[in-house]
């Protein structure tokens, strides 16, 4: 008898903690396990702004999935672009373009998000995201390479425009990002002769009346007093009417001369959710308590694409916040379900209290509320750490990311590029590839021939 397929569908923290739970949990001989994924790695994402300020090299929050001394998992190199759950089926586009395959008794969905975009006039082809290393990479080299060419001008108003660094989204990517970053600025400067710091200006831009209300109003207020004391000029209430490769025009009516557009104003669902023809809510694809979808048999749905109920709210009709906390303990539970599942066992609802959060702002700065316990300064930048340190998967990551920061409190920054610039730098939809994805009929006229032959292959 053949073993029951279990078929995985992303690798970040949800996906990573789901397959990590079924490898310890299940014999080998119980199922067969695949995770579909474009990178074997499980990428940290709470510090990716700090590898684009160089503190952390891309490696160091780049955990191999072949790593693990249990690992069995086969790894399928590629995107899923579609999903029948009718006829049982994943349609990938492996890295080569090749288009297959992958039929399941058991599917978890755990694509995650991309970056949220509107339309505005320019957007697309010329603001970059905070969404994975390649962004995080290119946008250091970016950075400096601003620098670099501000330093070897004559002209003033292109100096000016080349150190212009705008940020929009007043969240927690947005809002680390931009401290991060202009710290890297603040300490390159010394590097360069014909530059003055006072030159240098940071905008932080969200259409929302507080930064990051997440946190409540004293702490909110903490980490906006500490960015201002930076010299960053936020803007409450104020977003980006239309974007250009030399300026942006904002929704005030201000035209900053800028080659720097950073976006990172929310998270929408996986597009792969819109191939389903399944419920969602506000984009997310609906799932039961315990994780299950309903109407389609061995599905189940976590993490930043799926919208689980937060019964620690109290059955208010919440669901849980697409953070790293909740996908985790959403991935052992749900890794507990499918096992369930396969040995004909009650599947167990997910609940979590969330913890806390915490804000990295760069070197002594912080704010953060673990258990409800408002901090800031270095007491808040400990617990900061100490959380981002200790969530790491393995010991090595955990070992290069402490190296990495005691070297950089050291040492300081070498502000050297790696040869991103080289080239015309990707578009944001080109660097999370959004447009691979199929529509639920060319889904449907993917897989006819395989629902009419009753087999997946």
């Amino acid at each position: 008898m053949a073993r029951p397929r279990i078929l995985v569908v992303g690798a970040g923290f949800a996906g990573v903690e789901c397959v990590r739970r079924l490898e310890r949990r299940l014999s080998p001989g119980e199922a067969d396990i695949s995770v579909v994924t474009p990178n074997a790695y499980q990428l940290y994402l709470p510090l990716l702004p700090q590898v684009a300020s160089g503190v952390l090299t891309p490696q160091s929050i780049a955990v191999s999935l072949r790593r693990s001394s249990r690992h069995r998992t086969r790894i399928v190199p590629g995107t899923a672009i579609g999903i029948d759950t009718r006829a049982k089926v994943c349609i990938i586009r492996k890295i080569t373009g090749e288009v297959i395959d992958q039929a399941y008794d058991h599917l978890v969905l755990a694509p995650g998000s991309i970056t949220r975009t509107f339309d505005i006039p320019g957007l697309l082809e010329h603001a970059r995201g905070m969404k994975t290393l390649a962004e995080a990479a290119y946008l250091r080299d970016h950075v400096i390479a601003q620098l670099d060419l501000a330093d070897a001008s004559q002209d003033e108003a292109e100096r000016a425009a080349r150190l212009c660094f705008i940020v929009v989204g007043g969240g927690y990517a947005g809002t680390e990002t931009a401290a991060c970053l202009q710290r890297l600025t603040d300490h390159a400067v010394k590097r360069y002769p014909r530059l003055d710091r006072r030159q240098i200006s940071w905008h932080l831009l969200d259409m929302a009346p507080k930064l990051m209300p997440e946190l409540g109003d004293s702490l909110g207020r903490a980490a906006l007093d500490i960015l201002r004391r930076r010299g960053i000029q936020v803007s409450l209430g104020v977003s980006v009417a239309k974007a250009g490769p030399r300026e942006v025009t904002l929704t005030d009516g201000r035209v900053l001369p800028s080659h720097t557009l950073i976006w990172t104003a929310g998270v929408a669902a996986s597009p792969l959710i819109g191939t389903m023809d399944a419920e969602t809510e506000r984009g997310r694809l609906v799932v039961t308590p315990e994780m299950t979808v309903p109407d389609a048999p061995g599905v189940f749905a976590l993490g930043d694409a799926a919208a689980v109920p937060d019964l620690a709210k109290g059955g208010s009709g919440a669901i849980c916040p697409p953070t790293a906390q909740h996908a985790q303990r959403q991935g052992r539970t749900l890794a507990d379900n499918v096992i369930a599942s396969l040995r004909g066992a009650p599947l167990k609802p997910y609940v979590h209290k969330d913890l806390g959060l915490v804000v990295d702002l760069g070197g002594t700065d912080a704010v953060s509320k673990p258990l409800g316990i408002p901090l800031r300064g270095l007491p808040a930048q400990a617990v900061a750490r100490g959380y981002h340190w200790s969530a790491l998967r393995t010991n090595v990551a955990k070992t290069r990311v402490m190296t990495n920061w005691l070297l950089n409190a050291v040492a300081g920054d070498d502000f050297v590029r790696t040869g991103f610039q080289s080239g015309k730098p990707p578009a944001l939809r080109e660097f999370e590839q959004t447009d691979t994805y199929l529509t639920p009929e060319q889904v449907r006229e993917h897989t006819r021939g395989l629902r009419a032959a009753g087999s997946t292959g």
